[in-house]
């Protein structure tokens, strides 16, 4: 595990180089040009900038290891399914809060063995910050500085009764199940807070203690989640599929995510009783 963890300043520098071209092209005239894809999802030119410069990044600091990015090439697609270890990128999560110009994207990295996170990285462009986990190592924030990059330590948080529980959400999703797993949870738990935050910001928040909650019904793909899921894990929390199992990567013929619910504090009894639920 240490190994992986001597990847952390490769990785954050690569990233860096990356932030720094997305952040040019946030603040060109003209940014908020984009063509629309076969999903009908946004793509801007920073976001095939910010791929090429990753996986040529990825290919020199571990060759071998094949990449798999939202803007790879189909025939790269119709190949992963024979890896058993890879790098799952999204050069740019959150390309409508980057057209809508809130700072709220990020640069996901992960690397992906035998389907599951071992690596995590979410790189924050507008404040020069990274959220690096590994599962069964810990999770770390860092921010560059003078003396280079500087390091802290993270860890979720604990429900505690009496207090709001903090649920993480999007702006932009809404919809029948969300608003019933806030009427069940106001049922059991009572008082809510919710926090509305762009891209996978919402993993970084758990990770750094802010929240205790992530439900996401809405369409994802696998590199949208999977850096998120080891940074969680690696700072004592969980991303688990509705049926209670931690979420597998790259062994399905679709690449976009089951549902999913991020939790802080996964041994909690409230939880139990939510996936009862569901299995009921």
């Amino acid at each position: 595990m240490q190994q992986l963890k001597d990847l952390a300043r490769p990785l954050l520098n690569l990233c860096r180089d990356a932030g720094a071209v997305i952040k040019g092209h946030y603040f060109a005239p003209g940014a908020d040009r984009f063509e629309a894809k076969g999903d009908e999802t946004p793509l801007t030119r920073a976001d095939l900038d910010s791929h090429d410069l990753l996986v040529a990044g990825l290919e020199r600091l571990t060759p071998g290891v094949p990449i798999l990015s939202e803007e790879s090439a189909e025939r790269e697609r119709r190949q992963r399914l024979d890896w058993t270890q890879l790098w799952l990128v999204d050069p740019l999560d959150g390309t409508k809060e980057f057209l809508a110009r809130t700072g709220e994207f990020t640069i996901n990295i992960a690397l992906v063995s035998s389907h599951r996170p071992e690596l995590g990285l979410l790189y924050l462009p507008m404040e020069e910050c990274g959220f690096l986990g590994i599962p069964g190592l810990g999770a770390w924030c860092y921010r560059v500085s003078d003396a280079g990059w500087q390091s802290e330590s993270l860890q979720t948080s604990a429900l505690i009764e009496g207090r709001p529980l903090r649920l993480l959400a999007s702006r932009r999703h809404r919809g029948s199940r969300l608003s019933a797993r806030i009427d069940w949870l106001q049922r059991h738990w009572g008082e809510l807070q919710r926090i509305n935050s762009g891209s996978a910001l919402k993993f970084c928040q758990m990770a750094a203690g802010e929240g205790d909650f992530y439900p996401r019904y809405s369409p994802c793909s696998e590199w949208d989640v999977a850096a998120g899921q080891a940074l969680v894990e690696g700072a004592g929390g969980a991303v688990l599929g509705l049926d209670g199992q931690p979420l597998q990567y790259n062994r399905r013929k679709s690449l976009l995510s089951p549902d999913f619910y991020a939790l802080a504090d996964p041994g909690h009894a409230l939880w139990q009783r939510l996936f009862d639920q569901l299995d009921a």
